[in-house]
């Protein structure tokens, strides 16, 4: 990443097009085989630890069961295949056959969706086996015309925990991806892009007494919102971007009470109310951002910390696609002794461990010398671009000069009887003509 970071978030990259995986791996290895018994049931558990693709899964010849995402417990749902994006992670039952009369392929497939260019030698698939008898033939795994995943909106949770009361606060983000004026690539939630503060938020919150529940004091780019103890939140996301991401709350379990179809805008409030929303809501920590699309998330502020809300592609997390959670930190400020540990960390690395976002112990309210994002692109032309179009536009001028001058000069004695020449001798001589076939394919 130390190599590949730079690069990601250079002026060469001005799109933000992220670097692709070269490869799928399953438990380290491309040719992973999971020997099983016949008529038994297994347990697999899956994580996508990768910084960017989503993968499907699925098993040649048998389906699976549902029964956990990202440590809920849910209520047994079949699936022919899941879509597994990142930091996103599934328990689920497969049985096996009754028989060993042969092996089966089962596939996890890159989400190329999310590539902006598909390298010619990239192979997006990852094969491993379900192996019920060792001496036979391992095959190949089959083409598929399309995926069929499971749809996690529909999963239940196996506490049956009801829709949460409407909430006491709303926050809402809007992500969008643009370039700085440093010409760089950067993603926003709410026009911010996240920047580290120079104290970190839990060591702020720490020691700025009741300026704790002054988002101010966490700096204008940790995009920091305060949660009062004890309250039902709602997170609104809309996707203003053409990608998919996978957003990710630290330190809860939201449900998901409203998915959006890709291209379906930004959440209207008014079209909804309490009953549009499912009784028992799905609930995980990290969900699926449709592209041009939005989510709708409830959680209970009954977990007092500072908490990162973010899309868990790495590449995002370095643009900046991260909001701050500052949940109630006058009880946190109670009920939490930083070790001593952390704070011979903090001196290690020369990084202060009180104060606000800007290293502050006096004025809580100055943030002067706080770390902060790029200003955004110029609107119109810099000075360097205006030079740069007058003599372009000088350059273009005096071309065009020269050309009229050449066509508007008098033609010397020896030309004119050049010229008289060719026009004599085109009306007697012979003539050659070059024809060009039209060349017309009929498909019938």
């Amino acid at each position: 990443m130390q190599i590949w970071i730079p690069k990601f978030l250079g002026v060469e990259n001005p799109t933000g097009a992220e670097p692709v995986p070269q490869a799928v791996l399953l438990n380290d290895t491309q040719n992973l085989t999971v020997s099983v018994k016949p008529g038994r049931t297994y347990l697999f558990r899956v994580v996508n630890i990768g910084a960017f693709a989503g993968q499907y899964i699925w098993f040649e010849g048998h389906n699976i069961t549902i029964v956990e995402v990202d440590g809920v417990w849910t209520k047994k749902a079949e699936a022919k295949s899941i879509y597994v994006a990142a930091a996103q992670r599934y328990s689920f039952l497969l049985t096996t056959k009754n028989d060993t009369s042969a092996n089966f392929a089962f596939v996890t497939s890159m989400d190329t969706s999310l590539f902006d260019v598909l390298p010619d030698d990239l192979n997006w698939n990852g094969t491993g086996w379900l192996v019920y008898d060792d001496t036979k033939a391992l095959p190949d795994a089959a083409f598929v015309d399309e995926y069929n995943d499971f749809d996690d909106f529909n999963l239940v949770p196996y506490d049956e925990m009801p829709l949460l009361p409407e909430p006491h606060q709303t926050i809402s983000l809007d992500v969008v991806m643009d370039v700085l004026g440093n010409g760089k690539p950067y993603a926003f939630s709410n026009n911010i892009t996240y920047v580290s503060p120079k104290v970190p938020a839990l060591y702020t919150i720490m020691s700025a007494g009741d300026h704790a529940t002054n988002p101010a004091v966490y700096g204008e780019f940790t995009h920091s919102f305060v949660l009062d103890y004890e309250q039902t939140i709602e997170i609104v996301v809309n996707n203003l971007d053409s990608g998919k991401h996978p957003f990710h709350l630290h330190g809860h379990n939201f449900q998901v009470i409203q998915r959006s179809d890709e291209d379906a805008g930004i959440f209207d409030s008014t079209n909804t109310t309490e009953t549009t929303y499912p009784s028992i809501p799905m609930r995980r920590d990290t969900v699926v951002l449709r592209p041009s699309g939005y989510l709708v998330l409830r959680f209970k502020s009954d977990n007092p910390g500072a908490w990162l809300f973010h899309c868990h592609i790495e590449w995002h997390v370095d643009q900046g696609l991260i909001a701050t959670m500052i949940e109630a930190p006058l009880q946190l400020q109670k009920s939490l002794t930083i070790p001593e540990n952390h704070i011979a960390a903090c001196e290690a690395r020369g990084i202060p461990y009180t104060g606000n976002a800007a290293g502050n112990t006096v004025d809580f309210l100055n943030l002067k010398g706080a770390n902060v994002a790029p200003g955004p692109l110029p609107a119109g032309f810099t000075a360097k671009g205006i030079v740069a179009m007058f003599f372009s536009c000088l350059a273009a001028f005096l071309g065009l000069a020269t050309i009229t001058w050449y066509g508007l000069a008098e033609m010397g004695d020896a030309d004119k009887e050049a010229e008289k020449m060719r026009l004599e001798g085109e009306g007697s001589g012979s003539r050659e003509a070059v024809f060009v076939p039209e060349v017309f394919t009929v498909e019938k």
